[in-house]
């Protein structure tokens, strides 16, 4: 959990956070919007914070420095979570919780462009419309692309791009347009 995560948990809004731990709320405010990466607060700011949210200096930090694998860890379980629904159930519970909207809204744009590459592709292999609630997001795209850490592996181990490039060549391409590169989401273990 993130530092939003923490705070929604324990119902605290970020003027109570900075009340309670007594870092400035303009430091908190700046953390939460993404201004100030947490990884540069100095080791007694995200102790004041975390102890001020119940949670552990490691947690807190960790959280927020291990997006990457975070990410992965999303991705998989949406797969999981499509493998056991189906494809119908599982587009009817996304499109229900308003999942897509919330991550965004959380500043969650890979996972929030992630989802909605799923809505979109499921959408089209089974021939159902495209929801318009999204449209807007749709406009937007990663500033950088994400690949599968498999593809990253293989990259590294054999130091050339043939991977990688393979890899773009094969993504669908509803995930492809917000710049992840995805291109199997049935094929889980």
């Amino acid at each position: 959990m993130n530092i939003i995560d923490h705070m929604e948990k324990k119902n605290i809004t970020k003027y109570r956070l900075s009340k309670i731990s007594s870092i400035p709320y303009a430091t908190i405010n700046d953390i939460c919007n993404g201004k100030t990466d947490i990884k540069k607060c100095s080791a007694e700011t995200v102790y004041k914070i975390s102890k001020a949210l119940g949670t552990t200096f490691e947690d807190l930090y960790l959280s927020e420095t291990n997006s990457f694998s975070n990410f992965e860890l999303f991705k998989s379980n949406a797969c999981h979570r499509l493998k056991r629904l189906g494809d119908r159930r599982f587009l009817l519970d996304l499109l229900s919780s308003q999942e897509i909207r919330t991550l965004y809204k959380r500043k969650k744009y890979p996972e929030s462009l992630y989802m909605l590459g799923m809505l979109d592709y499921l959408c089209r292999i089974n021939k159902i419309p495209i929801c318009k609630d999204y449209d807007d997001l749709r406009n937007y795209k990663l500033s950088k692309p994400i690949y599968p850490t498999s593809v990253l592996a293989i990259s590294s181990i054999e130091k050339n791009e043939k991977a990688i490039n393979d890899a773009v060549k094969k993504a669908i391409p509803e995930f492809l347009r917000f710049n992840i590169i995805e291109n199997e989401v049935r094929d889980v273990a």
